[in-house]
């Protein structure tokens, strides 16, 4: 019944910026974990960033740091993923993901950790 709706990504040019979002339905947003994972074809789903239920946990994978920032507002039930400095190297679908588990050491970088996904959505960056 928990359902995750990304948007926000499209194409852009290396350098450029974009900025998803995650809406999750409910109104316990903020008892979720949340995560960004990103899937280009032939690869596999891959961790991006996370974020804690009070926001003060965030964790980045080493490819965005400095690049991306994972944010939230619990008010309206959204998680944001700013994504400056973008590279072809970026292009792939973007998906957001939730869970209401504790977190253990690094299970938020696992796909594993989370129990709901959403659609994704593509983001492309051309050179």
């Amino acid at each position: 019944q928990v359902q995750l709706v990304e948007s926000g990504g499209g194409l852009v040019q290396a350098g450029g910026s974009l900025r998803l979002s995650c809406a999750v339905s409910g109104r316990t947003f903020s008892s979720y974990h949340m995560g960004w994972f990103r899937q280009a074809p032939g690869k596999e789903r891959e961790f991006v960033a996370r974020i804690s239920r009070s926001g003060i946990g965030t964790d980045y994978a080493e490819f965005v740091k400095g690049r991306f920032t994972i944010s939230r507002d619990n008010a309206k039930n959204t998680a944001l993923l700013q994504m400056n400095s973008l590279k072809p190297g970026d292009t792939a679908v973007y998906y957001c993901a939730a869970t209401n588990r504790e977190r253990v050491g690094a299970a938020p970088r696992l796909t594993t950790f989370y129990d709901y996904w959403g659609q994704g959505t593509q983001v492309t960056v051309s050179s």
